[in-house]
């Protein structure tokens, strides 16, 4: 078994590592740290979340620069505030006696004081993209003394735009530096960005696999959308204790459930991009001390938690991509807790989760939603259970007299119930919840033709003769169409023109001014019974046009 000091690590960082439990290397991080401690090629890690990716970027950079250069001499991009905090803080947790000044800079937080520190001396710099840029811009941040340049989540600081920003920075530092790039998946554009910027290099892969949820109990329901908060409230209130995160696709979507859930009582709070640091970190430290119950989050906003008893994950939605999955899940079921991870398939995504369990080659049993009876049971256990705990308190006394005069007026199970009635309000009340529609647990032939969703008796299909055949009695189309056309035609009856034959004018148009002016022309080389005609014409015209 491969150990720590057979990387080539030195005593400093290896009593570092034994405080903090670490005995033997990953698989990723026993393939690239004796190749950055060498230092001859650049690195692109490909690995999963949670397989140590930080250590193996951090414990070679530590190792490597000096603490007496006041210079920033490693930078690491990170796609949120919440990753850069996390690996800032576990770079100081590594470095053990050595007295390196790691400083993490992201928007939302004050600038002024990230100035200065940088002012002071920092060695190793951890930020977002969009903060590093600021500060670059300012004059305040120098990389020009940079000796390793670090992407840590390369591939979802791809997907959030950071592209050009990733170039920008890059641009500014050394040729001669070390190159880093750490992804769980390899998308063409870091491929691209590391023909760029990097020299020599080497790609280190290792496979995914499903260590990360070997705890973690799977399962989905078939549901409908408007039946997912429904289903969201079940799951909740059958769990003792539940403290999960709820992913949704969209942020309008976190702010939407989230709302929903608090005006329903239960402890929640909404976590994404929107979201000031400031508020962020109260969120985070009231879910980690668990005054928060539900964290709803988008997948960015959730990168770098870093909670390991959390009870469910339930996808309100599916991730796009089956790496998505595996990270969401894999936050629950750590550190030998058993967790639960509960997927909500709406029709429209039951090919979006084949593909995901392809990838991930492992096939998702199919749950059956608590049913309304279920759940007033379980609830009414949990119930009993606290009160029996109350029941042991000795500091019930001082109720006694309140209960002995209850009991001289109404029987026991009439005041108890009362009091149940008044503690836990609508609790274990069936209103409280509404009944879900069932769901096909087959694929539905509009789901697997495509073309919106509809299927090919919805849309119409073709007879032998290759003639469309629609729904209504096998006629096409275009024959109910013509047959629509003769009803109407039967049926409309056109309104009576008003001619001069009925007394008025309505319907006649109004000669133009060519046309009378033709008419005089003509009139003149005309007869004087003509001319007559024409004058009584136009002057029984003019009689008609006063009285309407």
């Amino acid at each position: 078994m491969t150990t720590f000091k057979d990387l080539g690590l030195s005593d400093k960082t290896l009593n570092a590592l034994e405080k903090k439990g670490f005995e033997t290397p990953t698989p990723i991080q026993e393939l690239t740290i004796p190749l950055l401690l060498e230092g001859t090629k650049d690195v692109i890690g490909k690995a999963q979340t949670g397989t140590g990716k930080t250590a193996c970027f951090a414990l070679p950079i530590i190792e490597n620069i000096s603490a007496k250069n006041k210079e920033v001499q490693a930078i690491i991009l990170a796609p949120t505030r919440e990753l850069a905090l996390q690996v800032s803080k576990e770079i100081e947790s590594l470095q053990g006696d050595r007295k390196l000044h790691v400083l993490a800079i992201y928007g939302g937080a004050s600038m002024r004081d990230q100035i200065n520190a940088l002012k002071r001396g920092v060695q190793i710099v951890v930020g977002t993209p969009g903060r590093v840029m600021d500060l670059m811009k300012r004059g305040r941040l120098d990389l020009s003394y940079v000796s390793y340049a670090v992407l840590d989540e390369a591939d979802e600081m791809l997907n959030m735009g950071f592209v050009d920003d990733i170039k920008e920075i890059l641009s500014k530092t050394s040729r001669d530096k070390h190159t880093l790039f750490f992804s769980a998946t390899m998308p063409k554009e870091i491929l691209k960005i590391a023909k760029t910027f990097m020299n020599d290099y080497e790609i280190v892969s290792v496979k995914s696999t499903n260590e990360t949820t070997n705890l973690t109990k799977q399962m989905y329901y078939n549901i409908k959308p408007k039946d997912r908060m429904e289903a969201l409230h079940r799951i909740i209130d059958i769990t003792d204790e539940f403290h999960g995160i709820v992913f949704c696709k969209t942020r309008l979507m976190v702010d939407e459930v989230t709302h929903k859930l608090i005006s329903s009582n239960y402890e929640a709070a909404a976590l994404h991009g929107d979201i000031s640091q400031g508020q962020r970190e109260k969120i985070l430290g009231s879910f980690r001390r668990k005054k928060v119950k539900v964290l709803v989050a988008t997948d960015v906003a959730a990168r770098g938690i870093d909670v390991n008893d959390l009870t469910h994950v339930i996808n309100f939605s599916l991730p796009q991509s089956p790496e998505s999955y595996v990270h969401r899940i894999g936050r629950t079921g750590r550190a030998g807790k058993e967790g639960i991870a509960i997927t909500f398939l709406i029709p429209s995504e039951k090919r979006k989760l084949r593909f995901i369990e392809r990838i991930v080659k492992q096939e998702l049993p199919k749950g059956t939603l608590p049913t309304i009876q279920e759940v007033l049971e379980l609830k009414k256990k949990a119930l009993k259970a606290k009160l029996n705990t109350i029941l042991d308190d000795e500091h019930t006394k001082k109720y006694d007299d309140i209960a002995a005069a209850l009991l001289k007026d109404h029987t026991p199970e009439k005041a108890v119930a009362a009091l149940l009635k008044y503690i836990f309000k609508s609790e274990i009340e069936p209103s409280k919840y509404h009944d879900v529609a069932k769901v096909s647990g087959k694929r539905e032939r509009g789901f697997e033709r495509g073309r919106g969703g509809k299927s090919q008796h919805d849309r119409g299909g073709r007879s032998r003769s290759g003639r469309q055949v629609g729904r209504k009695g096998g006629r096409s189309s275009r024959e109910r169409r013509a047959e629509s056309r003769s009803h109407l035609q039967r049926d409309f009856k056109p309104r009576k023109r008003v001619g001069r034959s009925e007394g008025g004018s309505r319907d006649r148009k109004k000669p133009s001014r060519f046309a009378q002016d033709s008419d005089s022309r003509r009139s003149k080389k005309g007869s004087s019974k003509e001319k007559r005609k024409d004058k009584h014409r136009v002057s029984q015209g003019k009689s008609r046009r006063k009285r309407f």
